[in-house]
């Protein structure tokens, strides 16, 4: 299977660079590249769990990997523009709706919450930096929104994998689980905020 396959390239990767290469896998998965961060964050817990990286090390190396990889695609929506994420993109697999339908998800409430609950959404995730610098939306805001998402996303699947260490193959089945059951409380809490706001219009 191709997820399998991308998990033993990863964890060759992890094995030959250590925390550099860590960084650069979650650099890729915050980009274009179709890198998912369940091939790569489960296998930097299990050396953690193995005693041979630290764990604050392991937190610190993805999210900045995260965070070079978001800054990539924010600067190539930016400067570049659509038409430029789209040529680079034809060499990584991008697929043009997966693409148009992050923006329209950007675009519903642009700014920092959306951009934090991105990090957490299949696909999304890959792309939601793209839309935030084709809209020019600010650095910073931009920046604290994807560090906070990004760690707290690596972190679960990290802590996932060192705790599941002997059964590391429970780890890939039921991750893409449980980004339905977050994909499904973020819908719920996003129907519950607007009938939440369209009563107390109601009520003025």
């Amino acid at each position: 299977m191709i997820t399998e396959k991308v998990s033993e390239i990863a964890v060759e990767i992890l094995d030959a660079t250590g925390y550099a290469g860590a960084a650069g896998l979650m650099a890729l998965e915050s980009m274009i590249f179709p890198l998912p961060s369940e091939a790569v964050m489960p296998f930097v817990g299990f050396k953690v769990a193995d005693g041979r990286w630290n764990l604050w090390m392991a937190i610190a190396a993805t999210s900045l990997g995260s965070m070079i990889g978001s800054w990539l695609s924010y600067a190539m929506g930016y400067y570049g523009g659509k038409p430029l994420v789209l040529k680079v993109g034809k060499y990584l697999l991008l697929k043009q709706r997966d693409l148009e339908w992050t923006e329209r998800f950007f675009h519903r409430r642009a700014g920092a919450m959306t951009i934090f609950i991105g990090r957490f959404i299949p696909v999304v995730r890959h792309f939601i930096s793209i839309p935030a610098g084709v809209g020019k939306m600010p650095w910073l805001p931009f920046s604290i929104a994807t560090l906070i998402g990004a760690t707290i996303w690596n972190t679960f699947l990290l802590l996932l994998g060192k705790h599941l260490r002997s059964n590391w193959h429970v780890v890939q089945k039921y991750s893409h689980q449980v980004d339905i059951v977050i994909v499904a409380l973020i819908l719920v809490g996003g129907v519950w905020w607007f009938w939440s706001r369209r009563k107390t219009s109601s009520n003025q």
